[in-house]
């Protein structure tokens, strides 16, 4: 993908948040039920915290019960990239920001009608934009 980004780790660390940090550029993960989009029913758009890039739609989350925002699609099929993980003594599938790497969780194929995905997303790894009521 074009207009990769970039930065070293000093100013991934200078932008973020420590948590922001550690979920993004170490690939850790949130607690459950701790994140703050978790249970939000705001419409609007999803996007990385670290670059800004658009990657999920609120028309796509559901509530999964398992304590992180859940979205049965990215917004658009270049958004994400998806690595295998196979840390942990386990088998996932990891999902990054495609334009920055940032991670943002895993997908399993446990989702509902109509891609049967469950895109498990670390609340730390976005910022919701809302959309405006006027649209």
């Amino acid at each position: 993908m074009s207009g990769k980004i970039e930065k070293s780790d000093a100013e991934w660390r200078q932008q973020l948040t420590p948590e922001q940090y550690d979920v993004t550029r170490r690939a850790g993960t949130e607690r459950a039920f701790t994140g703050k989009y978790h249970d939000c029913k705001i419409a609007g758009m999803y996007h990385c915290v670290c670059c800004g890039a658009p990657l999920f739609s609120s028309d796509t989350k559901f509530d999964s019960g398992t304590g992180w925002p859940s979205y049965f699609q990215p917004v658009s099929p270049g958004a994400v990239t998806e690595h295998e993980d196979t840390s942990f003594f386990m088998r996932r599938v990891e999902v990054v920001c495609s334009k920055c790497d940032a991670h943002l969780g895993h997908v399993f194929p446990d989702g509902p009608a109509p891609t049967g995905q469950r895109y498990c997303i670390n609340s730390a790894s976005l910022e919701l934009k809302a959309k405006d009521p006027a649209d």
